[in-house]
């Protein structure tokens, strides 16, 4: 269902930051992460994006298909802006606020293997309990954009987001280049208010909410960062936190993390 143009895509891109990651030692983290960071890496790394998002995107296109079948593509006529638009506001901006929703307390069970991991890298892209994506209402609204013929927008815009996460989640810092140089700081200035940079999310996965940096409460956003500018919820410092994981929360089990609440 998602084409195989926008996976290759994302596929380079995680390949593209891992090597960078293990090219400077910055991809093991083997001071800070242990056999069951392993496992959670691996599993939600392959599980999610293998099996549970493209059981979601074919059960919403199902269902679709069942509920209202004469609203097969029907939105196929759409110019390619206006698909993209769709998009953001189906499943990116619907993300901000499931991410959000993830951060009060009888959800973050859900989330938090995301966050317990004391190291920032591509490896924790998919890091989350296996039900967060199953629930994640942008998924399910997005099989009922394939549906009705909006897919064809999605080779570009799943590739943008999937290449902005990536590379907000890369412990090699690309925004730092840009901010040391005086002719690209407008460049950075904006981008950062616009598209989740290293700079952003790294401050979401701060470990010390006093450390001048950390935003565990805000910098929800995914794709954009402008959901968060937009909704109150956006911290700018232009500095990554020394220290990642969760604060004075006690230590859980792989499993539990990864398969609660079964």
């Amino acid at each position: 269902m998602v084409p195989i143009e926008t996976k290759l895509i994302a596929g380079a891109a995680f390949a593209g930051f891992a090597a960078l990651e293990l090219s400077s030692g910055r991809f093991w983290h083997r001071d800070k992460s242990d056999r069951g960071d392993v496992i959670l890496d691996v599993a939600s790394g392959v599980v999610v994006p293998l099996i549970i998002i493209p059981t979601v995107l074919w059960l919403s296109y199902s269902l679709t298909d069942a509920i209202a079948p004469g609203t097969a593509g029907q939105w196929s006529r759409w110019p390619g802006w206006a698909m993209f638009g769709a998009f953001l506001l189906a499943d990116d901006l619907t993300q901000y606020g499931w991410h959000r929703l993830s951060h009060t307390s009888w959800l973050y069970p859900l989330h938090r293997a995301h966050h317990s991991a004391r190291y920032l890298s591509v490896r924790v892209v998919y890091r989350n309990n296996l039900i967060y994506y199953a629930m994640m209402p942008g998924l399910w609204l997005t099989g009922v954009l394939f549906y009705w013929g909006l897919g064809p927008a999605y080779l570009g815009y799943g590739a943008a987001k999937m290449i902005v996460i990536i590379g907000a989640h890369a412990s090699v810092p690309w925004d730092e280049p840009l901010r040391r140089w005086k002719p690209t700081r407008p460049l950075i200035w904006l981008l950062e208010r616009v598209i989740s940079t290293p700079s952003t999310h790294s401050a979401h996965h701060g470990l010390h909410a006093d450390d001048g940096v950390t935003h565990y409460r805000g910098n929800y956003g995914n794709f954009l960062f402008l959901w968060d500018v937009l909704f109150g919820t956006a911290k700018i410092t232009g500095r990554r936190p020394a220290d990642f994981g969760i604060e004075d929360l006690p230590p859980s089990t792989w499993r539990r993390e990864l398969l609660w609440p079964w």
